[in-house]
């Protein structure tokens, strides 16, 4: 079956392309001249519609296996599609951790029915607790693992951080760091600040994390090899890794792309919704985290979609879970950006940003949206098995209409 997509405009670096008419044909994806669309089965008004290679994102959390009630591997692979990405590292914290061979096999074997491409964070350490190391040579040799980390949590010990750089570079494997010191967040709900101190809440000062910072970049100026830190989210955080690039070190960053919408000042009703780690900020630090995504300190953003079930977040705010589903309201957050980041910066946060950190070899792939279409975010258009959101029962804007991978053509049904 051919498909024309009449008046598509494509996402450039520079900027946004003419529109132009796409075939979707035999497998391919190509443009073509607009005189010449005249035997194809379908023909599709375009117009105001944007086009950009696949996203993807570094940052994804799934329960399966262990909590498949609050996403399964099949939830997770519809609701990647359904938001436009084509491919995410998923975070190794199930239950069992993903910390073997067997482990990485099982998620892989159940994901390839799948469309999205599932790339594995490969634990670092035994039931994610920084102390024995796991078999990160035996994941890569035999399963193809490049990327490992602690998934949610920290890698506080100093010695078992210094000793996996030290393994990853056997094979050009990367360290995906979430950085923050533990013992100084403890018992923290949300920011230390003004807010949580009129909350009466417990907080975790920046200092939680730019300290982790800190030390984790000594350690790579001491051992070499490559990290990228995930969620940062000060702004000393951002200018301790803007250094570390001029410098020459090989790091990269990410950022959750709710940090950009939210602050502290909107927990003061203790929404269990809001309460995500790292924590919403202040203001000073949003500041800083848009100047890092504009100046290329910042590689790429993420959904940090993290499912839980109404047991673990509709309870007191400081039994709550921490975490928030992202990847159906990834499209309508970014439309809420567009005005201050624009699309072609925003976009290449998911594509070539990502793309650029990570060591394996990603299919070509297409993301087609309507950025101005109204939808929904409820029951009905929910494709994940949880709801930890606090945009559910909104109405948004920003809507994907089509994936293209893997040679197929995929219309999402929203």
């Amino acid at each position: 079956m051919s498909v024309l997509f009449k008046g598509l405009c494509i996402i450039h670096p520079d900027g946004l392309g003419e529109p132009e008419d796409y075939v979707f044909e035999k497998g391919e994806f190509t443009p073509i001249a607009s005189s010449n669309t005249s035997h194809y089965d379908q023909e599709i008004d375009a117009t105001g519609w944007l086009l950009s290679h696949g996203w993807i994102d570094l940052r994804c959390g799934v329960g399966e296996p262990g909590h498949e009630y609050k996403e399964s591997i099949e939830s997770l692979a519809e609701c990647l599609v359904t938001s436009g990405f084509s491919a995410a590292v998923i975070l190794p914290n199930t239950e069992p951790v993903i910390q073997s061979k067997g482990d990485v096999d099982f998620v892989l074997n159940r994901a390839k029915r799948y469309t999205p491409e599932f790339l594995i964070q490969g634990a670092v350490t035994k039931d994610t607790e920084g102390e024995n190391f796991t078999e990160i040579l035996d994941m890569h040799h035999q399963s193809g693992v490049f990327v490992f980390g602690e998934g949610r949590k920290p890698l506080a010990n100093g010695d078992r951080y210094m000793k996996a750089l030290q393994y990853l570079q056997k094979f050009n494997g990367v360290l995906f760091d979430h950085a923050y010191d533990p013992l100084l967040a403890i018992f923290g709900h949300m920011h230390e600040g003004d807010n949580s101190t009129m909350l009466g809440v417990k907080g975790m000062p920046n200092l939680a994390e730019d300290v982790a910072i800190q030390r984790n970049l000594e350690i790579v100026r001491y051992t070499g090899g490559r990290i990228h830190f995930q969620t940062i989210n000060t702004a000393k955080g951002v200018s301790l890794i803007r250094g570390a690039k001029a410098e020459g070190l090989n790091v990269t960053a990410d950022i959750s792309i709710y940090q950009l919408l939210f602050s502290d000042s909107d927990l003061m009703e203790f929404d269990p919704n809001l309460k995500v780690l790292p924590p919403f900020r202040g203001d000073t630090d949003r500041e800083a985290l848009i100047e890092g995504i504009k100046d290329g300190t910042i590689d790429a953003l993420v959904s940090n979609h993290q499912p839980e079930d109404r047991d673990s977040k509709f309870m007191e705010f400081d039994l709550a879970h921490f975490g928030m589903v992202g990847l159906q309201t990834f499209l309508p957050a970014m439309a809420l950006l567009k005005n201050e980041l624009g699309w072609p910066l925003l976009i290449e946060k998911i594509t070539s940003g990502p793309k650029e950190i990570l060591p394996h070899e990603l299919t070509q792939s297409w993301t087609i949206f309507d950025p101005e279409a109204d939808w929904t975010y409820d029951e009905k258009s929910n494709k994940s098995l949880s709801s930890n959101s606090p945009w559910f029962g909104s109405d948004l804007k920003g809507k994907v209409k089509y994936v293209i991978q893997k040679g197929q053509l995929i219309e999402v049904d929203v």
